[in-house]
């Protein structure tokens, strides 16, 4: 822990614990942009006289900048929470403030290889705040992995859908308008997610009460999710709708704060209880901290690698997740080549039912293995 993060008195652990979930979820709200391409690729292709060709090679640079997810995995050992997630906001301020730059027509449009770097950027920047939530949570949850990578994910997949539908709402789909909100709205999330991520000490906790509070955050999620699907079923929203929209999405956002409140006030009279539970924690931590890691305690790069488990996972992600990309990074081309002047609803109910689909997996997991 740094003296910026003192460590919580045992009576808020819990409640510490999840307004670190909470402040991840927000974060993984708005992490998703890589998945936004082909909202502003139709704009960026006019603008700087762009070939197929060549846009789908800054789609290539874009993706190529998660490649690079690997230096903040590196640094997630070495570095607090905090600062992954300031490095992230960051990066994705400066590569999606230059392509903002570029679309508004506030300069005029950058060198092939300049646009390509702030790509690549805009790219990078979210696997520093996906690494920073990540970790922090699998820590504080460990015997809820599962749940918690579930819901984090889950997220992630409806950020692309909250991003597209807002910009909708707000600013009529205009690509300039989505690159500020790509720009701005991580940053500005980051700023407060740095005051509550946090790692907690490893307590035995009530798992009655924590599978009760994820069934809470599920349905939240869910809920979020439903809305998005409802307003994206109206053909021509009015202003009125749309702005009765945006605010009821934020008010669906917050919600989870009920949950750390609730735990706060439920603990705060077990000091005791809760101080001789963290000890014994310990105790069972220093006798088990001897020899090698097994499945599902924290392995060092070097013993993930030699399990075979790390390379079943490995090849699925190399061979299955670049096709979806493949999709979504082409899908403002398919649209017009079908017809379409708007895709935006096409990218947003794939983000919809891809949160479904994570969702469902997170829970089936944790069911199975318990």
């Amino acid at each position: 822990m740094s003296i910026f993060h003192p460590p919580p008195p045992p009576s808020s652990s819990s409640a510490v614990k999840w307004l670190s979930l909470v402040s991840a979820v927000w974060v993984q709200s708005i992490a998703g942009n890589n998945y936004t391409f082909s909202n502003y690729s139709a704009a960026l292709k006019s603008l700087m006289n762009l070939s197929q060709l060549q846009l789908n090679n800054l789609s290539v640079a874009k993706d190529l900048g998660k490649a690079f997810g690997l230096l903040s995995g590196l640094a997630s050992d070495r570095l607090l929470p905090s600062l992954l997630l300031l490095i992230g906001s960051l990066e994705g301020l400066i590569g999606y403030g230059g392509q903002w730059l570029v679309v508004s027509k506030t300069i005029n449009p950058l060198p092939y290889w300049q646009i390509s770097i702030f790509m690549c950027m805009g790219g990078n920047s979210s696997t520093w705040m996906n690494t920073a939530v990540l970790v922090t949570c699998l820590r504080n949850f460990r015997r809820n992995i599962g749940s918690v990578s579930g819901v984090l994910k889950g997220y992630v997949a409806l950020s692309t859908a909250i991003f597209t539908d807002l910009c909708f709402a707000l600013f009529s789909n205009d690509p300039s308008s989505f690159l500020a909100l790509l720009a701005v709205v991580p940053f500005a999330v980051c700023l407060i997610a740095i005051l509550f991520l946090r790692e907690t000490p490893f307590a035995v906790d009530n798992e009655t009460e924590d599978s009760q509070y994820f069934w809470v955050l599920n349905a939240i999620a869910v809920a979020v999710a439903v809305s998005l699907l409802a307003f994206d079923s109206i053909p021509n929203p009015t202003s009125s709708v749309s702005i009765i929209f945006s605010i009821v999405l934020l008010i669906l956002l917050v919600s989870p704060l009920v949950i750390p409140i609730h735990s706060f006030l439920k603990n705060r009279g077990r000091s005791g209880a809760a101080a001789e539970a963290l000890l014994a924690a310990e105790e069972v931590a220093e006798v088990e901290g001897n020899g090698n890691p097994v499945i599902g305690e924290d392995h060092t790069i070097v013993e993930a690698m030699k399990t075979v488990e790390f390379w079943l996972l490995f090849v699925s992600f190399l061979f299955g997740v670049g096709t979806g990309l493949a999709v979504m990074n082409n899908m403002g081309q398919i649209g017009l080549a079908l017809g379409y002047d708007d895709v935006s609803s096409f990218i947003s109910l794939m983000s919809i039912w891809g949160f479904f689909g994570r969702i469902l997996s997170g829970s089936a997991s944790e069911y199975f293995v318990k």
